[in-house]
């Protein structure tokens, strides 16, 4: 997943969705080490200390934990990313159905749409 960065909201949040989105996504599986702050902050272009903000957040959500002189790791906690993964789920779901509205469909006529981009797949 790419590092697409705005200046829209705070780097540090979008990066700490990022990671997020490739925690749940399983690009970074339960329990794997995740790579070093400089490392990552390399790859996303960004200031270490920015990455290390975006990944204190992740260790506050539970997501990742730190382990002394090994590095930080995805939690193995599989319900709390499957709560997370949904969480995501429902927040990109309710921004569709919004942007529809302002569209001007309605309920019935945004589940037929999906249903026939479901059926054309």
């Amino acid at each position: 997943m790419p590092w697409e960065l705005k200046t829209d909201r705070q780097i540090w949040l979008q990066l700490a969705d990022t990671l997020t989105e490739q925690i749940v996504s399983g690009q970074y599986p339960p329990g794997v080490r995740i790579p070093s702050v400089r490392d990552l902050a390399a790859e996303a272009g960004v200031n270490p200390n920015t990455m290390q903000r975006a990944l204190a957040y992740l260790e506050d959500s539970g997501l990742v934990s730190a382990q002394r002189n090994s590095g930080r790791y995805v939690t193995e906690d599989a319900d709390l990313i499957g709560f997370t993964r949904r969480k995501l789920a429902l927040s990109e779901l309710k921004k569709f159905y919004e942007k529809m509205n302002q569209l001007g469909f309605s309920e019935q006529e945004i589940t037929e749409l999906c249903k026939k981009k479901e059926e054309s797949e």
